[in-house]
């Protein structure tokens, strides 16, 4: 998320110093992404020096020295960032996915295992966050509102993933199954492979050609 435009749509609502915009906006997204009082600074120079906001004279509630107010810019802006859906551009790199994608390429690496051993962290992870969830209060507190939204977010994605490894493990069984019925010399590969490893197949397409990338994908 940027900060810069979380900064911008809370000074549509008032005037505040850097200390209300540090607590307002740990409080207003559940604490998921704490900020340091230097990096609210920051922002707000760089938003100034954009001529996004302005300075006021008067102090806040906090005992800050200074304020700071959206200018006609910056108004346009937060409204702006509200009416402009997300983009979903190439997805960062996951160390999960980007272990599945070497497993399962790489000869005497049992996918099954790895799989297995996620699929228990994750059900760790999402039995936390459902304690969390049943935990958190629903008295009608915004603060509290954001929080189990965030929750959510993090329960589905949990979610996700379990089916994610799911659908992996059937796939490798299928891919193993598959070369030892059709190859008489599936012995071998799966010397390469045990079970549940699609390493064979993995060597084959990428000595053929390189995979096209996530980007490339898309464009196709």
């Amino acid at each position: 998320m940027s900060v810069k435009q979380g900064l911008l749509a809370l000074l549509s609502v008032e005037p505040m110093g850097v200390a209300q915009l540090r607590k307002e906006f740990e409080g207003r997204t559940g604490g998921t992404w704490p900020l340091n009082i230097g990096q609210v600074y920051t922002t707000l120079q760089r938003l100034e020096r954009d001529g996004l906001v302005e300075r006021t004279d008067d102090a806040d509630g906090d005992g800050a020295i200074e304020r700071f107010v959206l200018s006609a810019a910056g108004r346009d802006a937060a409204e702006g960032w509200w009416l402009t859906p997300v983009r979903r551009g190439t997805p960062e790199r996951d160390e999960l996915v980007i272990k599945v994608a070497l497993a399962v390429t790489t000869p005497g690496v049992r996918v099954r295992d790895v799989v297995q051993r996620q699929r228990t962290e994750t059900m760790r992870s999402l039995r936390d966050l459902t304690r969390l969830k049943a935990d958190a209060t629903t008295d009608g507190r915004v603060d509290e509102l954001a929080w189990s939204l965030v929750l959510d977010n993090h329960i589905f994605a949990a979610e996700a993933e379990l089916r994610w490894l799911d659908h992996i493990e059937a796939r490798a069984e299928r891919a193993s199954a598959f070369q030892t019925s059709v190859s008489p010399t599936a012995g071998t590969a799966g010397t390469a492979g045990s079970a549940g490893s699609m390493s064979g197949r993995g060597s084959a397409r990428s000595a053929a050609s390189p995979s096209p990338t996530l980007g490339e994908r898309s464009t196709r």
